[in-house]
């Protein structure tokens, strides 16, 4: 680079000195020829005007261009260029040019990350204060009616106690999943992989929420027999919960009469894919991109009589992220969904 650089500049120095030692050489020959002293002595004129005009036309245009160059380079670094200051400060303008364009490509992009950013945690703050507030006024409605006299009646003091229990559970599930999220997010959050059969591990989920099935008439099923265990290489407590977030979804989202139902499929040699797929409401198109967010609600009515955090789908994505896996989502508004995530196999 260096080399072509000085090539450059080389370039521009022998043309400008070759133009003044021609004009020089015309102008002391016309000089001498009027005042009748032209000799061959005037040979020696351009020989040794060339060197000196290239000599002094090199170093002054060299000094020019560096003091004008290097002030580019202290202003940038007043903006912080470390990455321009960290290289040698060049003259050759198609250089200087290409690093001052990626320099400002990489400052619009830094912009434009803050930019997203900025609004990414106005948002969050918005829905973290929206989600905390409701159950807390909740709490504090029923609480201060006790206190106005409502505590003296044991029938209305008893109900008035388990819609408050009932608003600070909510509380507490939101804060323990803020937790969860915020740690999976940074890593924090170690993760206890062993080997288990998923198989056994969807018939406990099963288990546990038969009877909120049961409420609304939904059927919790394998879509075929799994005899044989299908063992996997994971941290089975997150999977439970990714497990037990799905299936809660895809009943509270279900239909009366409905199913939800999981399938365990080979993928690849080494590789699972479990499908949670349900018959419910499903979700628009436009819904499906924002779906994995924080505190994101496709139903934000239906959504809050069923309670929860609101935060159950990011920290599914969050923990199928955590070990190294992929998720996936398929929905179609009025026919159902189908969750789906990849597992290692056990070797």
């Amino acid at each position: 680079m260096q080399k072509k650089n000085l090539k450059k500049t080389y370039k521009f120095a022998i043309r400008t000195s070759l133009y003044v030692t021609l004009f020089a050489t015309l102008l002391v020959g016309v000089f001498l020829y009027y005042y009748h002293t032209f000799n061959w002595q005037v040979i020696l004129f351009p020989v040794i005007c060339f060197p000196l005009c290239f000599l002094i036309v090199q170093y002054r245009v060299e000094r020019f261009i560096y003091r004008r160059v290097k002030k580019i380079y202290d202003d940038l670094t007043l903006l912080e260029s470390t990455s321009l200051r960290q290289q040698p400060i060049t003259t050759d303008m198609g250089t200087l040019t290409k690093e001052i364009d990626k320099y400002a490509r990489d400052k619009k992009i830094e912009i434009e990350t803050l930019k997203v950013r900025e609004e990414y945690r106005k948002e969050f703050i918005g829905n973290v204060s929206h989600e905390l507030k409701t159950p807390l006024f909740t709490v504090q409605g029923y609480i201060d009616t006790l206190l106005d006299g409502g505590i003296n009646d044991e029938k209305l003091k008893k109900k008035y106690l388990n819609r408050a229990s009932k608003g600070v559970e909510r509380l507490t599930y939101i804060i323990k999943d803020l937790d969860m999220i915020t740690k999976l997010e940074v890593g924090d959050l170690s993760l206890n992989k062993e080997h288990f059969d998923i198989v056994e591990l969807v018939k406990n989920v099963f288990e546990l929420f038969e009877m909120k099935a049961a409420k609304k008439r939904i059927t919790l099923t394998f879509d075929i027999d799994y005899p044989k265990p299908i063992i996997v290489h994971a941290d089975v407590e997150r999977i439970q919960q990714v497990l037990t977030n799905l299936i809660v979804n895809s009943i509270k989202y279900g239909r009366e009469n409905g199913t939800t139902e999981i399938s365990i499929e080979n993928l690849i040699k080494s590789k699972v894919i479990i499908r949670v797929t349900d018959n419910g409401e499903g979700i628009s198109k436009e819904n499906l991109p924002r779906l994995f967010e924080r505190f994101y609600r496709v139903d934000k009515s239906g959504s809050r009589k069923e309670g929860g955090s609101g935060l159950g789908l990011s920290i599914v994505k969050h923990i199928i992220e955590a070990h190294e896996e992929k998720m996936y989502v398929e929905s179609e508004l009025g026919v159902g969904s189908e969750f789906s995530f990849t597992l290692e196999k056990a070797e």
